[in-house]
């Protein structure tokens, strides 16, 4: 079968792309615009594959969809999106333009050239916040908390209008927190092993007490694959890790891996919108299409630890360039000791 992967520079788009090239007997097509986190050096290992082949394209120009949907496409898995909700907070038209409009071109190319399937790949944020018990279902009411949660829920919904109105066979996957290998460094782990890889800050937001249920990366591409082969258009895929672990305890292990000190922890000011508590129930795809995570949470995060360790070239290259400034304006004013009170 031949796949249109859209973002596949992207970490989990390059890691599914590896996991295809090397698991199955897929053609592969990467199809990225090569913003600031698409990176090619994600696929470096495969750019010769002879089932892999690379085009330089964003999701809202029609006429580059056109064009590549002409190499016979029969199956499209969409990972391309803004998706880190700071710079949702601070830009958040940007988000609609890729992951709504853009997600409406990559639809209608789809539903034009008749292929057989088509992934939306999505985000258990769509489902808003938890509290301190319970599970989101596939079935569970989506409210959006941030622009880019905001935008992703738009987008599922569009797939789901293109089921019911034109027929088009889609799927929407929604995975908890993903983390592992060549994930861009303005996400919580990668952010917090490479800050504390240079004995910098590690800016946790407000208390800390924010609980993420969190998924490696290559357990996350094996579900796809999955819902890829074997998934039933129209469902909803809950991707579970069943890994809950608090911000600041998760902090913490990060800096006890590393052997660096807790007091490289520094609490800076919440961000609006933030939602408590994440976590889904994913007894469908373990039921239906038997998946099962191969990583538990601990070695997992081991792993990625140590790969961070042992590939510094690759995230030095990176924040020292596009992400230097980033981190700078989204973090360095709340890090900056507050100014001492004047005398009376």
């Amino acid at each position: 079968m031949q796949v249109l992967v859209t973002g596949g520079a992207g970490f989990i788009g390059s890691n599914f792309i590896r996991l295809l090239l090397q698991e199955s007997g897929h053609k592969v097509i990467n199809f990225d615009a090569l913003t600031y986190a698409g990176n090619l050096e994600n696929l470096a290992d495969v750019a010769e594959h002879p089932r892999y082949r690379f085009v330089k394209g964003d999701i809202r120009d029609r006429a580059a969809l056109a064009a590549v949907f002409r190499k016979k496409v029969e199956a499209v898995v969409n990972f391309a999106a803004e998706s880190h909700v700071d710079r949702s907070i601070a830009s958040p038209a940007e988000f609609l333009d890729t992951n709504v409009v853009g997600t409406a071109a990559l639809l209608e190319a789809a539903r034009s050239h008749e292929v057989r399937l088509f992934i939306q790949v999505s985000t258990d944020e769509v489902y808003g916040s938890l509290g301190r018990k319970g599970l989101f279902r596939e079935d569970s009411p989506l409210a959006p908390n941030s622009p880019y949660a905001a935008s992703k829920a738009s987008a599922d919904l569009l797939a789901r209008a293109y089921l019911a109105t034109y027929g088009l066979p889609v799927i929407v996957t929604r995975s908890s927190n993903n983390y592992g290998p060549f994930q861009f460094p303005e996400k919580f782990i990668p952010l917090f092993i490479t800050n504390a890889l240079e004995d910098k800050p590690l800016p946790l937001y407000g208390d800390g007490l924010y609980c993420r249920d969190w998924i490696h990366v290559e357990d996350n591409v094996k579900a796809m694959q999955l819902v890829l082969e074997e998934g039933k258009p129209g469902a909803v895929y809950n991707i579970g890790g069943g890994c809950e672990r608090m911000n600041l305890d998760l902090a913490r292990l990060i800096l006890d891996l590393l052997g660096k000190p807790h007091s490289l922890i520094r609490h800076v000011a919440d961000r609006p919108g933030h939602d408590r508590r994440y976590a889904l129930e994913s007894t469908r795809i373990r039921d239906e299409l038997g998946f099962v995570p191969d990583y538990d949470f601990e070695r997992g995060l081991a792993a990625t630890v140590k790969w961070y360790r042992e590939h510094e070239d690759w995230w030095r290259r990176i924040k020292s360039g596009a992400y230097r400034e980033y981190y700078r304006r989204m973090y360095g004013h709340r890090l900056r000791p507050k100014a001492p009170a004047p005398k009376p």
